[in-house]
């Protein structure tokens, strides 16, 4: 792994470089490194930024107040902290800058600004494509990243849609063949949707095929750790971790009057092999 230079931009604009095993504690408080002195949403004592081998990591160090990290057009919660100690999730930065701080921070511009920059020559994976890393532990928790060109993520945002429309959560939930059906829509697929009205068989296959679509959502919110061991994935929780991670988002629902993203799903769910 490539060595890496980490500096932190306060929204005041100072920048501090970390070393590798370095850290650099931000909140509002008088016992941290970096104090931010407008009150955004933070704890006191809110975040860690850490200088690693090869990036950079960044905790969540409250247990109260959400904390937000923000790069190639996705935001990520990240988990709180659940016991006094050290923090056992966070975000490993590989190289780039990521946006650190309250929703209300991120929103107004004023973000804690992390960046990594590696230091020898070398082929550097994407952020977001990190492996879990953390000083002396690998069991980090990373987000969950969905394509926005499969059908796997039509079918997250369509499962999503009612409570990204509803902040409230009181409106149902579509079942898989209220997703079947809406995918149809979205894809303009009329001959389908006359099909899939009068044609049960036709009907309950594409059902099935959305069923396995969550079933994999459900595996990959289990694998990446966002829900607690042994918590029961009923569609509520599911699409409750979908959201509150920023997997998927409100400004996602733009895709689905954008003729260009729902032309390509149409070539993904009727024009190859099903």
């Amino acid at each position: 792994m490539t060595s890496a230079v980490t500096s932190v931009t306060a929204p005041s604009g100072d920048v501090t470089e970390i070393a590798e095993n370095e850290r650099l504690v931000f909140g509002r408080g008088p016992d941290v490194d970096l104090m931010i002195s407008a009150d955004r949403g933070l704890s006191r004592r809110a975040g860690m930024i850490s200088g690693v081998h090869g990036g950079a990591w960044v905790a969540n160090l409250s247990n109260t107040h959400a904390l937000y990290a923000e790069c190639d057009g996705y935001q990520i919660r990240l988990p709180p902290m659940e016991a006094p100690g050290e923090p056992s999730g966070g975000w490993f930065i590989r190289k780039g800058t990521t946006l650190v701080g309250s929703r209300a921070m991120l929103d107004d511009g004023q973000p804690v600004r992390v960046t990594v920059a590696p230091t020898t020559p070398g082929t550097v994976p994407p952020l977001g494509e990190a492996p879990p890393a953390r000083p002396d532990d690998d069991s980090t928790l990373l987000p969950l990243y969905l394509d926005p060109n499969t059908k796997l993520f039509l079918v997250a945002l369509l499962w999503c849609r009612p409570w990204l429309v509803d902040p409230t959560r009181t409106t149902p939930l579509p079942r898989t063949p209220e997703i079947a059906r809406a995918a149809l829509e979205v894809t303009d697929a009329h001959y389908q949707l006359e099909q899939f009205d009068h044609d049960p068989l036709f009907r309950d296959r594409l059902a099935a095929r959305v069923g396995e679509h969550v079933k994999v959502l459900r595996r990959k919110i289990n694998r990446r750790g966002l829900v607690r061991t042994g918590t029961r994935l009923s569609d509520e929780v599911a699409v409750g971790v979908l959201i509150e991670h920023a997997i998927i988002t409100f400004s996602d629902l733009g895709r689905l009057s954008d003729p260009s993203w729902c032309s390509r799903q149409e070539d993904l769910w009727w024009d190859r092999s099903q």
